[in-house]
């Protein structure tokens, strides 16, 4: 008898050409909206960050005007310079007289033309850096003492801080010896998160339609801090989208310093009796 040896194939699955066009189709679509929302959730994380930073240095800046803080010379390290813009006013109208006074840790330029027997400093340490910083809204024009208005005529002053943030990465804070950190003429900010300060020291805002003896005292005794931060600062010295404000009410007296007129604080436990 002849036999002959059958052999049976086993039947085996796979995928066809087609399925595998499908399959890398539908991956390359899931990749594209991975990579498109990549992008949106590390800004969003950039900002989370940077909102953070900038709550914690409010805090810090807050503090220091509403205590009148004299001792924070770490903070040159961080404030690399102030610029005030003023403007003369009588009766409640500018008079066209107005200018720039600038201050950074090196030197100061004042554009003050005004005869004012003054005293202007680089700011070598905290004490100016928080008197310059508590500069009133209005002062008087001759012995630039804080006045409630500019009716009877003044001195607006619109104060700008220039800073590094406090808060952030250890690496980017001092000591620090990196020009690429700490910037140097031509980009003082360095490669850190930098922010300006709008510092608004303004009297608690009153009926002036009927003064009454209240009212002077109130606006003599009791003003509104604003700090306006805006960030962040960008290499060619233009500003982000970031903005916020902060508000405190201070209550005690807005004086001058002893020793340079041009330097203000708050003293939360002195009250007068305006006139």
């Amino acid at each position: 008898m002849n036999f002959r040896a059958t052999y049976f194939r086993r039947a085996q699955s796979a995928f066809t050409m087609v399925e595998i066009a499908i399959s890398l189709a539908v991956i390359g679509i899931a990749l594209v909206a991975i990579i498109g929302v990549l992008p949106l959730g590390m800004r969003e994380q950039r900002d989370n960050r940077e909102q953070t930073v900038i709550n914690q240095d409010a805090t810090v800046f807050i503090e220091a005007i509403r205590g009148g803080a004299r001792g924070l010379d770490d903070l040159t390290n961080y404030v690399y310079a102030i610029t005030n813009y003023w403007t003369e006013f009588k009766n409640n109208l500018p008079t066209g007289n107005n200018g720039v006074n600038g201050y950074t840790y090196n030197n100061s330029s004042v554009t003050w033309s005004l005869p004012l027997n003054l005293s202007f400093n680089p700011i070598t340490n905290g004490v100016r850096i928080v008197g310059l910083l508590s500069t009133p809204e209005y002062i008087d024009a001759n012995s630039r003492a804080p006045i409630p208005n500019l009716l009877n005529g003044g001195i607006s002053n619109h104060v700008v801080a220039y800073v590094r943030s406090i808060s952030g990465p250890a690496v980017e804070k001092p000591p620090q010896d990196n020009p690429v950190i700490h910037g140097d003429s031509s980009n003082p900010a360095g490669d850190t998160f930098a922010y300006r300060i709008l510092c608004v020291n303004a009297p608690v805002a009153t009926d002036m339609n009927a003064p009454s003896l209240y009212t002077t005292n109130l606006t003599a005794n009791l003003h509104e801090l604003r700090l306006t931060f805006l960030w962040p600062i960008l290499p060619n010295g233009g500003i982000g989208t970031g903005r916020q404000t902060f508000r405190a009410l201070v209550a005690g007296q807005l004086v001058q310093d002893a020793t340079n007129n041009s330097l203000y604080f708050y003293q939360s436990q002195s009250f007068t009796n305006a006139p």
